[in-house]
């Protein structure tokens, strides 16, 4: 926790292992680092993916070199252009540019000849047994594999029945290309793994030339392999396949890509199985794969995020050996570290409460000058229209207020922000006892942020004119999940039993007349409020902002600061 505590905070940190391994390479004489970033077209990023993006790029760019985006497209059952095109968005909107734009089946054809030289070598063959058959062969840890019946067919009719299995003789099940290796091998994926199996299924790219595709075992490293990436960085779960990945190369005697892995991204009340994501969207338990409480790099960017702070995160978040998770607040820190100093700041109340000024003049306006960026002197000023009439939030003000409390009372003063002080004077309730509107009265001469004795007030609140709102639809988010770990389930229970029913609450605000003129993906500071972007759903006739953020920074009170 230190070493993440010194990160936040900035300090002079050592380099990572990634880092040491490619540095190591260069001094061996390694002239070019390229890297590559290679997902399967099956979804959408997600806030993993991005940590996984930053650390290819960056690196990458770090050390002068240059990282290829590579598309696993192996399997046409579940990839569809509408992810290819998703993706390509999010890697560009995180900051990042690719060298080589590239397919696995790119590869297809040159995959398909190392495969026959596979079985010239008596290195593959045709397998007919099921996937169940295959399953249960290959043993257990302690129990070595039955080899296939089929394994010692000889290398002419493996490559006959491997080419009728390329020409769509055979339906899909009915064989399979495996790899020779060692039915007894202490790592259960070398015990003669899949090569290629037959799915009689329109592939996006190559329509239907294939009807036989290649695993992502075999695929994955000699794809590497055909771009020369020279360092092929994975998350933890592949080590175990790093061996595989080595023999594929060596017994093909092609360029020697290396693997390497780190831990994936594991994050607090976040979900990074993008089945189980597809199920929420599917079954409409969310707005869609951008619906901004799913952790996708797109519902990031829909809920206010900026590349920056996604960046950023990436980067104090670090590379380790060890899986760990990240608490979600770390995330958040980020984002409102970047939205500090960029967002405009904006008047908003969520839970209006009238004010009407009793002693202010009927039917005028005046324009109060407020500041849009204290981080920012060049952000200048914006008008803000005042009347006699205003909304405040109705969590400042207290019909019976305990000790300290500065805010909104019977009798106290309070100043409006970039206006005058005011003193409630009435209560008005309906018929049930529910406050429905204050009757205040100002100091005329309090405008300047002084008053006409000298007094001064504690408490500062903000405010919204009546007669000038706007009324728009707020969108409050919270957590998608009540469990810490959405995965780890109780005995007869799914992820699905721990949805937050109030993941989204929806209410009605009303905001100073300038936010008429943002755009959707705007990104402001609603003072005292949290900071929100415009949505999507936003219409002329009903604006709809997301709550990226709120100002409460519970990361910086975790370290204490």
């Amino acid at each position: 926790m230190s070493e993440l505590i010194n990160r936040v905070t900035g300090e002079e940190k050592s380099l990572n292992f990634l880092e040491e391994i490619i540095e190591e390479s260069i001094k061996k004489g390694e002239k070019r680092i390229l890297t590559r970033f290679p997902p399967e077209p099956n979804g959408y990023l997600h806030i993993g993916h991005a940590k996984s993006i930053c650390l290819n790029f960056g690196l990458a760019r770090k050390y002068g070199g240059a990282t290829n985006l590579r598309f696993d497209d192996t399997n046409p059952v579940k990839e569809d252009v509408e992810y290819v095109d998703s993706i390509k968005e999010d890697v560009h909107w995180l900051g990042f540019d690719w060298a080589g734009e590239h397919y696995a089946s790119d590869y297809f054809d040159q995959l398909y000849e190392w495969a026959e030289e596979l079985i010239r070598k008596g290195k593959a063959y045709v397998d007919d047994q099921t996937q169940e058959e295959i399953r249960q062969g290959r043993g257990t840890v302690t129990v070595p594999g039955t080899p296939s019946p089929w394994r010692d067919r000889s290398v002419e009719e493996n490559l006959d029945l491997f080419r009728r299995m390329r020409a769509g003789e055979f339906p899909d099940g009915a064989k399979v290309l495996r790899a020779k290796i060692d039915m007894a091998h202490p790592n259960m994926l070398m015990r003669d793994p899949i090569m290629y199996r037959i799915i009689h299924t329109e592939h996006h790219r190559t329509g239907n030339k294939w009807c036989i595709y290649p695993m992502y075992d075999y695929a994955h490293g000699q794809s590497d392999s055909i771009e020369k990436i020279t360092h092929s960085i994975c998350t933890l779960e592949f080590d175990v396949h790093r061996p595989l990945y080595d023999w594929f190369i060596q017994e093909l005697g092609i360029f020697p890509s290396h693997q390497y892995e780190f831990a994936r991204l594991n994050l607090t009340y976040t979900m990074m199985s993008k089945r189980k994501l597809l199920q929420l969207v599917q079954n409409k338990v969310v707005m869609g794969w951008d619906d901004p409480r799913m952790p996708t790099i797109c519902a990031l960017r829909r809920k206010g995020y900026t590349p920056e702070s996604v960046r950023a995160f990436a980067e104090r978040v670090g590379v380790a050996k060890r899986d760990n998770v990240i608490d979600l607040s770390l995330l958040e820190f980020c984002v409102r570290e970047d939205l500090n100093k960029v967002a405009e700041r904006r008047m908003a109340v969520v839970n209006p409460l009238k004010v009407v000024i009793t002693n202010y003049p009927e039917g005028k306006t005046e324009q109060r000058q407020c500041i849009n960026n204290p981080e920012n002197p060049d952000a200048g000023t914006r008008l803000v229209p005042f009347s006699r009439e205003i909304y405040i939030e109705r969590d400042d003000f207290m019909e019976e207020p305990p000790k300290k409390y500065y805010r909104l009372s019977p009798g106290k003063e309070v100043r409006l922000r970039y206006a005058y002080l005011i003193k409630c004077e009435e209560v008005i309730k309906d018929g049930k006892g529910e406050i429905v509107e204050l009757r205040c009265t100002y100091d005329p001469m309090s405008g300047d942020g002084s008053s006409s004795d000298g007094r001064k007030v504690k408490g500062v609140i903000h405010w919204v004119s009546v007669p000038h709102a706007e009324k728009v639809e707020l969108r409050l988010f919270d957590t998608l999940f009540t469990k810490e770990d959405p995965d780890d389930v109780e005995e007869g229970k799914t992820f699905i039993d721990y949805l937050n029913p109030n993941s989204m609450i929806i209410k009605t605000g009303y905001l100073e007349p300038s936010l008429k003129e943002a755009k959707v993906g705007d990104k402001f500071q609603f003072e005292r409020v949290g900071y929100f972007c415009m949505d999507k759903d936003s219409t002329s006739s009903l604006l709809v902002f997301n709550r990226t953020v709120g100002l409460k920074d519970s990361w910086a009170k975790m370290q204490g600061k």
